[in-house]
């Protein structure tokens, strides 16, 4: 099949629906409080896809949605966003993938995600990698949902090769899974402290430290989150950081993603590595306070 746009990047992993519950308050194990429930289109790819385009990039997806009626729903939701849906894995025999979290005032309470669907598809969400998207050489975000096995493949694979990696682990549970790409040529990768320390089987306290950390272990670059703290970028003999804007917290479901997304697409526009990590500090201050999409 023609694709129906030219991707400006490939966003591989996880597309399902995000079913979030949020409470204005602060919250803790076992309470029952009133609040809002929404239901939107999410997993790790499709965030970074949805803020990418809202930057004006085009990506395409790469993922496994299912053939029933949530997935012929989430199908539309991401074909009118103008992503490109064309390689879209579609299996007869499994539902389409959710995430379920709740969230309070002082973050996120607990979460889960059923992405089983996306595990079970396997290397066949690759299968265009070697026919219409054969050769491609371009920016590809992936996310920690495949499993080691698949993840493993990817980093060995030809295939992406010559790709410029952008790593997401998906959660710190998570982390783990990424470690295949700490050798390799082309991959940036993107994790808040505590999955900097699983990655590595130690404890940080600053981003600095896990960020030098990592790149000590042969990556190509990384950047650290820190919350609230300052989050950093190594590469090469370079070492930034930046603090990120105190703003009060309303949301923090798709805010490592979104973080991930602006500095993709300042990179993209050619912004310095000094103004690329600010804009990325700067919009995800701004996603979590509530004031964006």
């Amino acid at each position: 099949m023609a694709m129906s746009k030219t991707p400006d990047i490939l966003c591989i992993g996880a597309v399902l629906w995000d079913i979030i519950g949020r409470h204005d308050h602060e919250m803790e194990r076992g309470h029952d409080r009133p609040g809002r429930i929404t239901r939107v289109p999410g997993g790790v790819a499709m965030n970074i896809a949805m803020a990418l385009q809202a930057y004006g990039m085009t990506p395409a997806l790469l993922t496994a949605i299912g053939r029933d009626a949530e997935g012929d729903e989430l199908l539309r939701a991401c074909a009118g966003m103008g992503m490109v849906t064309d390689h879209i894995h579609r299996p007869d025999d499994l539902p389409t993938d959710r995430y379920m979290a709740i969230e309070g005032r002082n973050g996120l309470i607990a979460a889960i995600a059923d992405a089983h669907s996306l595990e079970q598809a396997g290397d066949a969400i690759l299968a265009p990698m070697t026919s219409a998207l054969s050769g491609w050489t371009g920016l590809v975000a992936l996310d920690g949902n495949l499993t080691v096995d698949l993840l493993t493949q990817i980093a060995a694979d030809a295939a992406f090769a010559k790709a410029d990696l952008r790593l997401a682990p998906a959660s710190p549970g998570k982390a783990e899974r990424l470690r295949p790409f700490l050798a390799h040529p082309t991959a940036t990768l993107y994790v808040n402290l505590e999955e900097a320390g699983l990655l590595l089987d130690t404890t940080f306290t600053d981003s600095a430290t896990a960020a030098t950390a990592l790149l000590a272990q042969g990556l190509h670059r990384a950047l650290v989150t820190n919350g609230a703290e300052a989050a950093s970028l190594a590469m090469g003999n370079k070492l930034l950081t930046f603090t990120p804007p105190k703003v009060q917290v309303k949301r923090i479901t798709g805010a490592g993603d979104t973080f991930m997304a602006a500095h993709i697409s300042a990179e993209a526009k050619g912004a310095t590595p000094e103004a690329a990590l600010q804009n990325a500090m700067t919009a995800t201050a701004t996603y979590i306070s509530g004031d964006s999409y």
